[in-house]
C-alpha cells in the first residue's frame, strides 16, 4: 500500500460502525469491513472501503481489527470459535473493541486473547450517532500504555476526548458510569419536559434557558428537539441503554456502591422497553413520564 497507516479490519457497521468506519477511510486508512448485512458492507465500499464476506477474511491481514457490536454476547460471538477473531487474526495484531459491555466480559477477552499473541484494548464511546459522524465522540479505554500509544492515532479519527482509564476493563467501568449519568439526565429532562408543558410555559423558551444555566447539559442540547418534536428516531436505542442499565447496576452492586436513583431510571427503561418503545430514542423516557402523569402516549 502507498501509506505506512496499519491496515485496519472493521467489525459491526451499524448506527456507530458504518459512520466511524468511513471516517477511518477519509483519514487515509485502508478498511475491510464486515457485518451480517450486505448493504451495510456495501456502504462502507461505496465510500472507498474494501468488503469481506466474513470475519476470518477480514481479519486475516489486519495490523488492527476494530470492533464495535451491541452486546457481550456479540462480542463473544465474534472474538471466539474456529470462525472468530482469535482464531484468525495474526499474532501481534491489535484489537480494539469499541462495543459497551460488562467490564469482566473484556478482561476475559484480554486474556484468551494474550494466548494467541493478540493484544486488546477495551475502548467503548459517548457521543450517540451525531459524535460517530462528526468524529467527536468521548472514547474511554482500558489496556496497556504502549498499545493506547500505538492506537492513539486511529481513536484520534474517530474522537475527540481520547483517555486511558485503567487496565483491562476500566473503559468499560467508566462507559458503564456515563449511561448511568446519561439515563438519570434525560428522566430529569423529561420531567421537566412535562412539568412545563403541563404548567402552559412555551417549551422552546423553557428549554433555551435552562441551557444556558446550571441546569444545561450535553444531554439536553442533543435531545431538545427529540422532546420539542417527539421524535424519536433513534440514534440511541432503549434496547441498548436497558442492557446498560443492567451492566451498571450489576457492575456497582459487584463493588458494593448504591445506585439508589440509578435503579429506579433503570426500572423506568425497562417498563418503557416492556411497552414496545425498545425500538425508540433513550429520549423516548419522556413517554414515560407522559404515560404516568395520564397523558395516552
Amino acid at each position: 500500500m502507498s501509506n505506512n497507516l496499519p491496515e485496519i479490519a472493521w467489525i459491526g457497521l451499524g448506527i456507530m460502525g458504518s459512520p466511524m468506519s468511513e471516517n477511518l477511510v477519509k483519514a487515509g486508512y485502508d478498511v475491510t469491513g464486515y457485518t451480517l448485512e450486505q448493504d451495510k458492507v456495501d456502504r462502507l465500499v461505496a465510500a472507498g472501503g474494501k468488503g469481506a464476506t466474513s470475519i476470518a477474511e477480514a481479519v486475516k491481514d489486519a495490523d488492527v481489527v476494530i470492533t464495535m457490536v451491541p452486546a457481550s454476547s456479540h462480542v463473544e460471538a465474534i472474538a471466539y470459535g474456529p470462525g472468530g477473531i482469535l482464531e484468525n487474526a495474526r499474532s501481534g495484531a491489535l484489537l480494539i473493541d469499541m462495543s459497551s459491555i460488562t467490564p469482566q466480559t473484556s478482561v476475559d477477552l484480554a486474556k484468551a486473547a494474550k494466548d494467541k499473541g493478540i493484544r486488546v484494548l477495551d475502548a467503548p464511546v459517548s457521543g450517540g450517532e451525531a459524535g460517530a459522524i462528526e468524529a467527536v465522540l468521548s472514547i474511554m479505554v482500558g489496556g496497556e500504555q504502549t498499545d493506547f500509544d500505538a492506537a492513539q492515532p486511529i481513536l484520534e479519527a474517530l474522537g475527540k476526548t481520547i483517555v486511558l482509564c485503567g487496565p483491562h476493563g476500566s473503559g468499560q467501568t467508566v462507559k458503564a458510569a456515563n449511561q448511568l449519568i446519561v439515563a438519570v439526565n434525560i428522566q430529569a429532562c423529561a420531567e421537566a419536559v412535562v412539568f412545563l408543558e403541563k404548567s402552559g410555559v412555551d417549551l422552546a423558551a423553557a428549554l433555551d434557558v435552562l441551557n444556558g444555566g446550571l441546569a444545561g447539559s450535553t444531554v439536553l442540547t442533543r435531545k431538545k428537539d427529540n422532546f420539542l418534536k417527539r421524535d424519536f428516531a433513534p440514534g440511541f436505542r432503549i434496547d441498548l441503554h436497558h442492557k446498560d442499565m443492567g451492566i451498571v447496576t450489576d457492575a456497582a452492586r459487584n463493588v458494593g456502591a448504591a445506585l439508589p436513583v440509578g435503579a429506579v431510571v433503570a426500572q423506568l427503561v425497562a417498563s418503557l422497553r416492556a411497552q414496545g418503545d425498545g425500538g425508540l430514542d433513550h429520549s423516548a423516557l419522556l413517554r414515560a413520564v407522559e404515560r404516568l402523569s395520564g397523558s395516552q402516549v
